[in-house]
Order: C-alpha cells, then structure tokens, then sequence
C-alpha cells in the first residue's frame, strides 16, 4: 500500500505536468503567429506594439508593465522619447520635442527615466552625419544626459563635458548608470552613480567601446566594441574619432566586470555585432549582427554562450532584427524589427514569448 500511494503521488505530478505541457502545445496555433518567419522556434506570439516610423532602442520598465523608446514619426524630423505600455497603448511624448534624443532608460522605481539630446544646444535637429566616407555612426559632441520624470518633467542636465555623453543603461540593482563619452578622446565606457557623481571611466582600449548592458544580478556588463589591428584601420578610426564619426562596420561583442576589469571578447566574427543583452540565466547573450548576410545589410538575431561557444540564430527575416532585451524572468523578449511594415525602412516595435 504505502508503494502504491508512493506509486501515485510521483505520477501524478508527472501526469499534471504532462497535460499542462499538452494543453499549452494545443492552444499554439504557429498559422496564427502573424509576425513569424520559418526557424523562428524561440519565438511564439509576436505582438507588434507600434505600427509606422522609425522606432527602436526600446528598453522595459523596471516593473515591466511599460517600454521607453526612441521615434521619428510623423512631423518629427528626428529621434523622440516616447513611453507606452506594454501592450503598445498610451504613447506618450516624453522628451522635449526638440533637437535629436537617443537611448532612453528608466530609473530603479520608474518614476523618472534618462536619456541622451541635444536640445540644450540646438533646438532643431543636428546635421546628418558626412556619408561620403561610407556607412558611419555620429557620435554627437552636443549629446548631453540628462533626468526628467517619467512624464518628461522636471528636467536636469546630468552630464557636461562638451563632447559626446549618451547610450546610458541602468544597472537591475540600482545603483550605477553605464554610459559611452568621448571626453577623454576615445569613445569609451564610463560608470556613474544615479545622481552623475562618480562619473569614472571603466575601459582603455583603442577603439569605439558603447551600447553597454548590465548582467541582470549587476556584477557584469556587455558590450560592443572595435578593436582597429591593422596601421590602415588605425589610420581609418583615428581620422574618423576626431571628426565624430565610428565606422561601425567590424564590431565585436564583449563582457567585464561591472567595473571594467577581467574584460573578455566573446564574438571574433568580423562582423557588425551590436545590441547585446545578456539572457536572465547569465550563462549566454542574444545580439544583433549580419555575420550570416552575403549583402551585410541583412541584421537577425542570436544567442551565444558566455564562453563564445553555441552560436545560434534566432530570428530569419531577410531585413532587420536588432535591440533585443528579456524580461527579468526570461519568458518574453522585447525587440525591433523591419518585418511586415506597413513602409520601407519603417522600424517596430515588437514582443515575444520566448520558449528554451
């Protein structure tokens, strides 16, 4: 007897779980994923939270019930900050409408964000960067950070160095904000506390270093960088830093010690890899790259293992996929994607069910 109660009280549990996992498998109905392409098996339930314009960088809440992203719709001739909920309704303007803004985070407890503009400068957009030297990013001089509420109000400057201060993110223990700078010449990393004191630098290498995420218990960060090897690309990334410019064509994705130390590369690909974000386990990174496009034009995402090991594509659309970020319990990822917009180049917002 006591056997067969034993017998029971293993199989049923087995049972249960073997009819949740069931029923979940039957209510998936993968010709009802509008938004899906074919391999996408970590992907279920796309949800498309915006619809037109430019929209990207789009990072939740510290809650996660909202997303705050950077848009260019409409009348704007260049990047705002915008807030909505988590199901894509309530937009709200949250910058000042004027000048160029880029890379917006909420702070711990969500009532106030940071992002970087250019406003306090220039009310109008700055000029596009010079394209004659190729594809290159513009790292503004006039960018500035800067805090506000999380309706936009009560705004403060919290950086000014007259050179380029933007691509903050908050660490998930809430206590230090990582951002790229040119004030010491090179773009690099820094590190500063919620209210700008402490602003320290955290990287020494020659070439761009930016676009850093904290690991989700906040010891570690992720990011993007270039390493120049050759006397042509040194030449080619010293001519274009002073001029503001980084080519971002051959960046590789790397992670440290929240303080910059025991810093390891993790992708040596020669691709363009950017947008890392490390997945809730710690153990691997989703980012955005085109080392699989023959054209380099064609961005998916994949995940790989801390140790550079297991390199896996996620995404198989023939545009754009980029800006990954999980929630902190891993089942959803948000991301932004050029898939099934309504308008070439138009850039969404997005939402999954991740699935292991």
């Amino acid at each position: 007897m006591k056997y067969g109660i034993k017998f029971v009280s293993i199989l049923l549990p087995i049972l249960m779980f073997g009819c949740s996992s069931m029923k979940t498998e039957m209510q998936y109905d993968e010709s009802k994923d509008n938004y899906k392409f074919s391999g996408e098996r970590h992907l279920r339930n796309i949800k498309m939270l915006t619809n037109g314009g430019e929209n990207a960088e789009a990072y939740l809440a510290f809650a996660e019930d909202q997303i705050i992203f950077q848009a260019t719709f409409g009348d704007l001739e260049c990047d705002q900050i915008f807030t909505m909920d988590l199901n894509g309704s309530n937009k709200k303007l949250v910058s000042t409408g004027k000048g160029r803004t880029t890379c917006a985070y909420f702070l711990p407890g969500d009532d106030k964000i940071i992002y970087a503009s250019t406003h306090h400068y220039d009310e109008n957009c700055p000029e596009i960067p010079d394209r004659s030297k190729g594809y290159v990013w513009k790292l503004y001089n006039t960018f500035d950070l800067f805090v506000a509420n999380a309706d936009g109000t009560n705004l403060k400057q919290l950086t000014d160095t007259k050179t380029y201060d933007a691509e903050a993110t908050v660490s998930p223990k809430g206590d230090k904000i990582v951002f790229t700078s040119t004030r010491d010449g090179d773009p690099e990393l820094y590190t500063m506390n919620l209210d700008g004191s402490n602003q320290t630098r955290i990287t020494f290498e020659k070439g761009y270093d930016g676009g850093a995420f904290f690991s989700q218990d906040g010891k570690k960060i992720v990011f993007r960088a270039s390493r120049p090897k050759t006397d042509k690309d040194l030449e080619d990334y010293n001519e274009l830093v002073t001029e503001g410019l980084v080519r971002p064509t051959a960046l590789e994705i790397f992670v440290a010690d929240a303080d910059g130390k025991n810093m390891k590369q993790i992708t040596n690909n020669g691709s363009a890899n950017f947008a890392p974000f490390f997945h809730p386990d710690g153990k691997r990174i989703i980012f955005c790259s085109n080392v699989n496009s023959q054209s380099r034009r064609n961005f998916d995402l994949y995940v790989i293992n801390l140790d550079g090991t297991g390199l896996e594509q996620v995404t198989f659309n023939e545009t754009f996929d980029g800006f990954p970020m999980f929630t902190k319990d891993g089942k959803k990822l948000v991301f932004c994607s050029n898939r099934f917009n309504a308008k070439e180049g138009d850039t969404n917002v997005f939402i999954a069910d991740w699935v292991d």
